[in-house]
C-alpha cells in the first residue's frame, strides 16, 4: 500500500462532497508529474489524504482510499468540458484519473500553517520548494503517520 496527499478547492469539490458521493471520479488533473502518478503507480487500496486548497486555511481534511487505479479522463473528449484537450483521442489519452472512496473527514483542518513546523515532515513534497503546486504528491510511510499522529493529538479523528 502506498499513502498520498490529492488537493482540491472545496469550493468546487470538498471532503463534505465526497462524503455525501461517498465514491467519485478524481478528473480534471492536468500536470503530467501528478498525470503519471495516478497513471503508474495509484493502486486499489493506497490511502490518501484528502487536502483542501485555496482554503482558508488550507490543510488535511480527511482520508480517502483509491477505489480504482489509473484510467483515461473521459473529459479529455468532450469539447463542452472545461478539461477538454483538442491533442487528446481515445486511442491515445493524455490524461488519467483515478476513483476515491470516502472513508473520514476529520472534525477540523489540519492546517499547512502547522504542518510546516513538523520536522518530520520537512523531507516531503508537500513542504518541498517547487513541488507545492503538486495537486497529486507521494507520501512517505513516516509522512502519512506524523499527519496522522497530529490529528490523533488534536482528536480530530
Amino acid at each position: 500500500m502506498a499513502y498520498w496527499l490529492m488537493k482540491s478547492n472545496p469550493r468546487f469539490f470538498g471532503i463534505k462532497d465526497l462524503q455525501r458521493m461517498q465514491t467519485e471520479m478524481w478528473d480534471g488533473v492536468r500536470n503530467y508529474r501528478a498525470r503519471n502518478f495516478m497513471r503508474d503507480d495509484m493502486q486499489v487500496g493506497d490511502q490518501v489524504f484528502f487536502y483542501h486548497s485555496s482554503a482558508k486555511p488550507s490543510g488535511v481534511a480527511g482520508i480517502m482510499t483509491i477505489s480504482k487505479a489509473g484510467y483515461a479522463d473521459p473529459t479529455q473528449f468532450h469539447p463542452e468540458h472545461r478539461h477538454f484537450d483538442p491533442i487528446a483521442t481515445e486511442e491515445q489519452p493524455r490524461w488519467y484519473m483515478v476513483d476515491v472512496t470516502f472513508e473520514q473527514a476529520f472534525s477540523d483542518i489540519l492546517p499547512l500553517s502547522e504542518l510546516k513546523f513538523l520536522p518530520a515532515l520537512e523531507d516531503s513534497l508537500l513542504l518541498r520548494k517547487g513541488c507545492q503546486q503538486l495537486t497529486v504528491i507521494p507520501l512517505e510511510p513516516k509522512h502519512w503517520r506524523t499527519i496522522m499522529d497530529m490529528a490523533e493529538t488534536l482528536e480530530l479523528l
